[in-house]
């Protein structure tokens, strides 16, 4: 305030007026923005579910803790990863409001006592049984208790809030089971509707029918107006529903690696053999110079290793080198870092004296005591003490404890024979490259073990091979080429006109081709077409910023630049005649075709006169059942005049208006045949199970309440 006094002294009134105009313009703007912001009315509403508004802060803060959750388990995110992310967590935001609403109907709760048996019970998450087991694949469920206490008790940022929606979606989970539970068990299929359809089932009719196939009528004799697609499109809305989308035409601009670009790596390549094949440091060496493969540090047997050129490469000498040569997308020099003569399956058995969880990072144990106590049962075993007894009442992987510490096959429990490369590295180099009989203490990420190493099989040569790689890439220049070449289109073409005169004059001589991609909604990260080349989220956004005609900037995907040209708009809500067409055409140039054949044959007086009308011979069935008959094909409205018992026994006078013509039948006999299922209650459970089946698939409830849900999706201006 002391500024604005100072400028009302020293100014005249009129300049004090003006500022104090754009100051209290200036504050305005600031303060709506603001209010927009934070009050969830403007720019972080993400959407509304039934009224019920989205927070755009909230959302992102569960879709960073999923990527988070996909990194900590080593899963690279990624554009494509992401977008499914957004996808489940949107579909879970509808889930959750919408069903919300019917768990309060129903007043489903879930108390304190069921969540602790979700958590820790016999059958607990598969993500939280994954992360608490040991290495026999056990489930830990003391260790998950004290974690989970601890995160309850966390001060770090967010983790409490994890762990509150990871509780909420397993809150959510369970009542989902109760209500289908509910859902399912109210299924019921009366006796008098099994009766009825056996009854139906058993009729038999013998016909004689004559038609006029609408094929006979050339299509093109057939005019459709927009006006009268738009007109059964009207009655028929609720088939004929769209979402926002668009289309678009592009052209691409080619921006992969040349041969130049390729014949690079090479040389780059064969410039670093000479220091790779001297190189006493393999892994320093190739992330000094990027290797795009890490050096693995143990051993395979030749069935596992499956690259190409594989006899040179197992062929080398110790220290040799052999490339480069060409690995998918990648050049590679392979250098043989030692050979020996390995089992592939030992058995063997530990006792785990455990310092830390390794999917924690919790550390349990202090080391120094971790190591007096493994020191002192390898010694009480070395003087005759029962190894099978010390690691049932020491051993902290209770899973092999309980069997003396014999171990299995993470990936096939049945077998207590696993294989190389299974174990974490400091126990398996023990276990391959030791001898049976052998006993070693081994210190792991998990702790101190004492292994024995029973029995080893199946001896043959393994590898210890250093892959150096470099992936093929294009070249700065390749790049430049292509941009500037899709930026001169994107110039010079500024609307549909120009774009199409410039690809027929520029680039269709050059065998360049057009492409066209439709129905783009605007949460699509994939176009149609583009997709081959990666993921094409930024396009979309680019897309959804035009307007019909807008020819947009060059988006670069993969190894192309796109040039695309907005060619639709559609709007949600009901489509128009363009959109609607292809399905409703057929079906109105149809019935104006029943109604000609109908009009041209006039008055029918029998079955003969109608095959003289309809230029068709007598067709006789002898037998059509009421379930149907692929002699009419699919016909219900023949089939239902068939057995109107109306009609029975007579010539149905009235042409009948099918899917494939116009047919005209008369019934000489109706009659029935046993029914080869007579056992009613056995029909009775096979309808019930099969209709709770359908009922009960997970999220088929929230997919029939999401079409009456009132759901408002704002995130294209988000993502």
């Amino acid at each position: 305030m002391s500024v604005i006094q100072k400028i009302r002294e020293k100014y005249a009134k009129w300049a004090v007026v003006a500022i104090a105009l754009a100051l209290v313009g200036f504050i305005l703007t600031d303060y709506l923005s603001t209010q927009g912001k934070t009050s969830g009315a403007g720019e972080t509403v993400l959407g509304k579910i039934n009224g019920v508004e989205v927070d755009f802060i909230s959302f992102e803060t569960k879709v960073k803790a999923q990527e988070e959750q996909m990194a900590a388990q080593g899963q690279e995110v990624g554009e494509a990863g992401r977008q499914r992310i957004l996808e489940g967590i949107w579909d879970q935001e509808i889930g959750q409001v919408i069903m919300n609403e019917e768990f309060d109907k129903l007043s489903l709760e879930i108390g304190k006592k069921e969540i602790n048996d979700i958590l820790f019970g016999a059958n607990p998450p598969q993500d939280l049984k994954q992360r608490f087991s040991n290495e026999q694949g056990k489930y830990d469920a003391a260790s998950a208790q004290s974690a989970i206490n601890q995160m309850k008790k966390s001060t770090k940022k967010g983790e409490k809030e994890q762990l509150n929606n990871y509780i909420i979606s397993l809150e959510q989970n369970r009542k989902m089971e109760k209500y289908n539970a509910l859902l399912t068990n109210s299924i019921y299929q009366p006796k008098w509707r099994i009766e009825k359809q056996n009854t139906e089932n058993s009729l038999v009719a013998k016909v004689s029918y004559v038609s006029y196939p609408y094929a006979k009528i050339a299509d093109s004799t057939i005019k459709i107006s927009d006006e009268e697609i738009n007109d059964y499109v009207e009655k028929n809305k609720d088939q004929y529903k769209q979402e926002e989308n668009r289309s678009i035409a592009y052209v691409m601009f080619n921006a992969a690696p040349t041969t130049a670009d390729s014949g690079a790596i090479i040389n780059q390549l064969s410039a670093l053999k000479n220091e790779f094949l001297v190189s006493s440091d393999v892994t320093s060496f190739m992330a000094r110079y990027g290797s795009a493969q890490q050096f693995y540090d143990g051993y395979n047997g030749r069935s596992q290793i499956l690259v190409p050129n594989k006899d040179n490469i197992l062929g080398l000498a110790t220290n040799d080198v052999y490339g480069p040569y060409l690995d998918q997308a990648s050049f590679v020099l392979a250098k043989m870092i030692d050979s020996k003569n390995l089992p592939d399956s030992v058995k063997a058995r530990h006792i785990l004296i455990q310092t830390t969880n390794p999917q924690q990072g919790q550390k349990l144990l202090e080391d120094s005591t971790a190591k007096k106590r493994i020191d002192s049962i390898a010694l009480a075993i070395k003087g005759g003490a029962s190894f099978n007894e010390l690691a049932i009442k020491f051993s902290d992987d209770k899973g092999s404890g309980v069997v003396g510490g014999l171990l299995s096959n993470p990936q096939n429990p049945q077998t207590n024979y696993f294989n190389i490369g299974q174990m974490v590295k400091e126990f398996n180099d023990f276990c391959f490259e030791g001898k049976a009989g052998e006993k070693q203490i081994v210190k792991t990420a998990f702790g101190y073990h004492l292994v024995e190493i029973l029995d080893q099989k199946n001896f043959q040569p393994h590898f210890k091979i250093a892959y150096f790689s470099k992936q093929i890439v294009a070249s700065d220049e390749t790049h430049r080429l292509a941009s500037n070449a899709a930026s001169r289109f994107a110039s010079d073409s500024r609307n549909q006109k120009t774009f199409e005169e410039n690809f027929e004059k520029t680039l269709k001589p050059q065998g360049a081709q057009k492409f066209f991609s439709t129905n783009i909604k605007p949460n699509d990260y994939l176009v149609e077409g583009v997709n081959a080349y990666g993921a094409s989220r930024q396009l979309v956004r680019e897309i959804y910023k035009a307007k019909k005609g807008d020819v947009l900037q060059p988006q670069l995907i993969g190894n192309k630049y796109i040039v695309a040209i907005v060619t639709e708009t559609y709007d949600k809500g009901t489509q128009e005649a363009a959109m609607a067409r292809v399905g409703v055409e057929p079906v109105l140039r149809n019935k104006k075709k029943a109604e000609q054949i109908i009009k041209n044959a006039g008055l029918l007086s029998g079955i003969e006169a109608a095959a003289t009308k309809f230029e068709d011979s007598i067709k006789i069935v002898e037998e059509i059942k009421f379930s149907g008959n692929s002699a009419l094909g699919f016909e219900p409205k023949v089939v239902g005049a068939i057995f109107n018992t109306q009609n029975s026994g007579k010539f149905i006078g009235e042409a009948i208006i099918g899917v494939a013509g116009v047919y005209v039948v008369s019934i000489n006999s109706v009659s029935t045949i046993p029914n080869a299922v007579a056992n009613i209650e056995e029909q009775r459970f096979v309808y019930q199970q099969q209709a709770k089946q359908m009922a009960g698939y997970y999220n088929q409830p929230i997919q029939i309440l999401k079409k009456k849900a009132k759901i408002v999706d704002n995130r294209k201006n988000f993502y």
